[in-house]
């Protein structure tokens, strides 16, 4: 979609190349500019939305509690195993 936009700019400033009208001019300049602004936008916004994540594959609160848990335990156990105690029961 966003490639319609640049062949419509590209076709306004046809037009105001070819007119011998100074206000038809004037009014297809900036309407090209305004296509080539929402074009650049459109590309940008498909940018942004082809490498953003899918919510699926969020963590849900349980699992991070969980995972945090886990790494807590972990980390327990590697500063009792670094200092040479007996673990905790």
């Amino acid at each position: 979609m966003p490639w319609l936009f640049l062949l419509l700019a590209i076709a306004a400033f046809a037009i105001a190349m070819a007119t011998s009208s100074l206000a038809l001019a004037v009014v297809c300049i900036l309407a090209a500019l305004a296509l080539l602004a929402i074009w650049v936008m459109g590309l940008l916004a498909q940018r942004v939305g082809s490498q953003s994540r899918d919510d699926t594959m969020m963590i849900d609160p349980q699992e991070l509690r969980r995972l945090r848990e886990q790494a807590e335990a972990r980390r327990a156990n590697e500063r009792v195993a670094a200092s040479g105690e007996a673990p905790p029961p």
